[in-house]
């Protein structure tokens, strides 16, 4: 690559003003100062919403910003930013917050956008535009530069980074600097650090650290935030919205004939779309969206076949075998692995104490043929749990709050390890902590992750009938380095919700004067759909039908299980029949309502949900209003009628 770079082309500013933005759309060119207040926490979901990413080639340039949500409108449409020949996109604070999904980035670079310049970046969507080879800066004096055609030298856009990050943004992308690496022809530097006191993720990384890709020889003295290294992955896995534009990566790289290394090690999962067909409407369908859906399954399959790679697929009822993510921590991870996934909710095996984090797609492809993946050493964020939560209130509640905090909602998570230790952790069993680590998606952090104790060894034996041991390494050092510490008095948290638009809209349910009227309550997803999460549910359902109440006849309520292993359980225990006799509608496992492609999404924008996913982004689960609640307190809400938790319905009754 050329050492100073040109972009000619127009500049885009994502304005939270919607004139602003038509203005440009219609062919005005705006100052910065013209296109001010810009909008924050640009979110994957309104860069890519999850329907766009059923497509996975060049034809992903007709979306980018399709989701921009600036008021009550959504300004950009279908080609706009094509048609604009807009080459540079400027927004405000956060960008790329929420899902890991490189189909965000991708369709930016499809549409001709080859700058990217915001106030902070997500870590995720950052790394996934270096790995294609999209420029990324903070620096808004960029602006007036290249508007009067001045080439930028290329060490400002690398002058912050890790050396193998810089040499990655150097050599264009992922892809040219693994070609490059596999060969020999590049010589990764690697840290060089005396022993020191780590972190429990430091030395899961410095232990993985690849040393050599040929020999496969691993493990470093030490590793210190910041650092870049390539770190071997114990298993990699992707999801049907994610593998068909891995696999076309690498055949456009390196030939449909690649050879996967250890594919016994990566798995492939269909969880996202297998209940599409049920909620997709009409317009939609006639504009060949399910087809093109449905092409992303027989891509996947397409591809497992050819490389020997398992799929954990459709089950004969349409459902899923399970949540990719679920599954990796009720079958497959073990404390002290590195595990990655094409979801941002990979952290989920972080309970177990597994360094587990979501990557892209250009991450994933690479991996697949390399066995490692690209690391920049994270910092780590101690978040201790003082005391015990109150009987009733769940991982659930404690997370809401934790998204609520001004350190949080201002970044404080974004791009580090959150390590969650304190006296509560040992009155939370591995689901509960599966909700805490598989969150730290929502708070922006890399990852989350618990030390591993006397729940891990239960929970592995319990599941799997594994005994296995928990190693005399797997704690953080006294001493280790943390970025910052946050004490949480676990026993002042009450039942918790968030508003509409963010998961960081947090507010105490006693703090609601009027609790909004419901029409749809869905207990499900990864992070509601777990055995501890259906046990809450049949708890609320149990005590409801003991004192003869029922669901209002204006509300759904839908109950689905994350996983067969759960769906398996709850029959065992003859929870089903108690969730019939309520009313509820069951759900086999999928992700379902969660990316909107199941049953328990809103059709109209009147409705109000009360939801146990993980994320309420406007249009995230339809059209409508969503709040984000615990598995209890979404179960207490479909027989209330309202918000309302499991006290106050049994205070009321």
């Amino acid at each position: 690559m050329s050492d100073s770079v040109t972009i000619p082309g127009r500049i885009l500013f994502l304005s939270e003003d919607p004139a602003s933005i038509q203005r440009q759309l219609a062919g005005e060119d705006l100052s910065l100062e013209a296109a001010r207040p810009l909008r924050d926490e640009v979110s994957t979901d309104e860069i890519t919403p999850s329907w766009v990413s059923y497509f996975f080639d060049a034809r992903l340039g007709d979306f980018p910003y399709i989701g921009l949500r600036c008021g009550a409108q959504f300004p950009l449409s279908e080609g706009s930013v094509r048609r604009g020949a807009f080459s540079i996109s400027v927004s405000g604070a956060r960008r790329g917050k929420g899902s890991k999904r490189e189909a965000s980035a991708y369709a930016e670079w499809c549409a001709g956008i080859r700058l990217v310049i915001a106030e902070s970046f997500e870590t995720h969507y950052r790394h996934n535009c270096q790995n294609l080879g999209l420029f990324t800066s903070t620096d808004f004096g960029l602006i007036s530069r290249l508007r009067s055609g001045e080439a930028i030298p290329l060490k400002e856009f690398t002058q912050d980074l890790d050396p193998i990050t810089r040499t990655v943004v150097e050599q264009g992308g992922l892809f040219a600097f693994n070609n490059a690496r596999m060969a020999g022809e590049l010589a990764v530097p690697l840290p060089a650090h005396a022993e020191r006191p780590m972190t429990l993720t430091e030395k899961i990384l410095a232990r993985n650290a690849v040393i050599d890709p040929v020999s496969g020889e691993l493990g470093l003295a030490a590793v210190m935030p910041g650092d870049g290294i390539f770190v071997h992955a114990h298993w990699r896995f992707s999801h049907e919205f994610v593998t068909p534009m891995a696999a076309s990566f690498l055949a456009q790289s390196m030939g449909e004939n690649v050879k996967m290394k250890d594919p016994e090690r990566i798995l492939a999962f269909r969880d996202h779309l297998n209940f599409l067909d049920r909620v997709m409407n009409e317009e939609r369908q006639a504009q060949g969206l399910l087809e093109v859906a449905n092409r992303l399954k027989h891509s996947q399959e397409t591809f497992c076949q050819r490389h020997a790679i398992r799929l954990l697929g459709e089950q004969p009822d349409g459902s899923a075998e399970g949540i990719c993510h679920a599954l990796m921590t009720e079958r497959f991870a073990t404390p002290g692995q590195v595990i990655v996934g094409t979801d941002s909710h990979t952290p989920h095996s972080g309970a177990l104490g597994c360094l587990a984090f979501g990557v892209g797609t250009t991450d994933i492809a690479n991996a697949f043929i390399t066995g490692d993946v690209r690391v920049t050493v994270p910092p780590t964020l101690r978040v201790r749990l003082n005391h015990r939560l109150r009987p009733g209130i769940a991982a659930k509640d404690l997370v809401l709050h934790l998204l609520r905090l001004p350190f949080l909602r201002e970044g404080g998570a974004v791009g580090r390890i959150i390590e969650y230790q304190g006296q509560a952790l040992a009155h939370l069993n591995i689901d509960e902590r599966a909700t805490l680590t598989n969150m730290a998606a929502e708070l922006g952090a890399f990852s989350g992750i618990v030390a591993p104790d006397a729940q891990t060894v239960r929970f592995l034996w319990e599941r799997r009938h594994s005994d296995i041991p928990i190693e005399d390494w797997m704690f953080s050092d006294p001493g280790a380095e943390y970025a910052d510490t946050l004490d949480i008095d676990c026993s002042a948290i009450n039942a918790m919700v968030a508003s509409p638009g963010d998961p960081g809209n947090g507010i105490e349910l006693i703090a609601l004067n009027n609790p909004p009227r419901i029409d749809l309550a869905y207990a499900g997803s990864c992070t509601g759909g777990k055995r501890e999460d259906i046990e809450r549910v049949h708890e609320v359902v149990r005590w409801a039908l003991e004192h003869n109440l029922t669901v209002p006849l204006h509300v759904q309520f839908f109950i689905q299980f994350g996983s067969e292993d759960v769906r398996r359980y709850a029959t065992q225990l003859g929870w089903i029949s108690a969730f019939e006799e309520a009313g509820a509608r069951i759900l086999g496992p999928g992700c379902g309502a969660c990316v909107n492609a199941g049953p328990g999404v809103s059709n109209r924008a009147d409705q109000v949900t009360v939801s146990a996913v993980n994320r309420n982004f406007p249009g995230r689960s339809g059209p409508g209003q969503v709040w984000l609640a615990s598995p209890a307190t979404v179960a207490a809400s479909a027989f209330a009628g309202r918000l309302c938790s499991f006290e106050e319905l049994i205070r009321n009754h």
